[in-house]
């Protein structure tokens, strides 16, 4: 799949020039401890990265940083004059859970902004939430219970993979999340429940082929190619998963060891369940712009969603950039499509408003 397949990638290169964009990200708060630090680090690296991508294209672009004030960060917005945010905030104020509320201020105010809404953000980031409404469509998902005390019955079967039911960049799971026994799911439980201070989700794992789809929205959801990750190489008594240290360490084996492969080498078929189920996913959960929708195939063949991301990691060595390299989608091209977007909705809510 090329470039020629996205028309609105191709008009969007001028519709964002004679505009000065804000690129927002949140700033980690050091007195707030996480275990898993280096992904919350890398989003100012990426809001960098895609600032300098858009003043190389010709657009003026300036940072913002989202830090421990709301109202500062909305002055900053006034005062540098911006007419449209790149949203790249995953939290505020060294909470990964009030994403979607920067999302919803930006709403309430009108101020035009890439990626999913507030909406859209708080139900995906739920699990457990997501799963139910996916299953309700009857869209595949494995089977799972969310536990909120360590000495709830769980009547699944193992092995089951245990996760925090509120949290994204694979946050909370290592190689010890998977559970093989009664006494390992407990202690496993008992970990995320105290670590995270939140229900966790317990999920029936799927031992096979791990797959996503990134899904580029130009006015139509479209799905880019097909990635897979590569467990071949993993060494024995490891469980085939993107864990914490396989994602964020590039010095660990894991990570070594999970190479990701886009364009996945698949048969057409599979190629084309994976992007009908990924963009049915996308649109059921309200997304806009750009996800990513991540898939295990067991055995027999079944597909199974693991959850819809609608705020992937965007950096240039990450999965939804290596998907739009293999579509042969420029990253300022993308990113000038998605400030595109931002402002037809901008004027669609004008109009709307204007009615009334």
């Amino acid at each position: 799949m090329r470039l020629a397949a996205f028309p609105g990638v191709l008009g969007a290169t001028m519709a964002a020039d004679n505009l000065k964009v804000g690129v927002a990200f949140n700033t980690h708060e050091p007195f707030i401890y996480r275990r898993e630090k280096v992904s919350e680090d890398s989003v100012a690296k990426v809001a960098e990265i895609v600032c300098e991508t858009l003043i190389k294209s010709s657009v003026e672009a300036v940072l913002i940083p989202l830090q421990r004030s709301m109202f500062n960060f909305l002055r900053k917005i006034k005062e540098l004059n911006v007419q449209v945010i790149i949203n790249l905030c995953e939290g505020f104020f060294g909470n990964p859970h009030w994403e979607s509320n920067v999302a919803a201020v930006m709403e309430v105010l009108h101020i035009p902004f890439t990626g999913n809404g507030a909406r859209t953000l708080a139900l995906c980031q739920d699990k457990h939430q997501a799963k139910a409404i996916l299953s309700s469509f009857n869209l595949p998902v494995a089977a799972s219970q969310l536990i909120t005390c360590a000495d709830e019955i769980v009547e699944l079967h193992f092995p089951m993979i245990i996760k925090p039911n509120s949290e994204d960049a694979s946050l909370g799971v290592h190689p010890e999340s998977v559970a093989y026994d009664r006494q390992a799911l407990a202690e496993q439980i008992k970990k995320v429940i105290e670590a995270y201070e939140q229900p966790a989700i317990v999920e029936e794992f799927i031992d096979g082929r791990e797959f996503n789809v990134a899904i580029l929205d130009d006015g139509e959801p479209r799905p880019l190619p097909v990635s897979e990750i590569d467990f071949s190489t993993m060494p024995a008594g490891y469980p085939h998963i993107c864990s914490y240290e396989a994602k964020w360490y590039p010095e660990h084996l894991l990570y070594q060891t999970t190479c990701p492969v886009c364009p996945a080498p698949i048969e057409a078929g599979l190629e084309a369940r994976l992007q009908a189920l990924a963009i049915n996913a996308f649109k059921i959960m309200g997304c806009r712009d750009y996800a990513r929708i991540d898939f295990r195939m067991n055995d027999r063949g079944e597909l199974f969603i693991l959850e819809v991301n609608p705020n992937p990691d965007v950096s240039l060595d990450a999965g939804y950039a290596r998907a739009l390299k293999a579509a042969g989608i420029n990253y300022a091209d993308f990113w000038k499509l998605l400030i595109t977007n931002a402002l037809k909705r901008k004027e669609s809510d004008a109009t709307a408003n204007d009615r009334h």
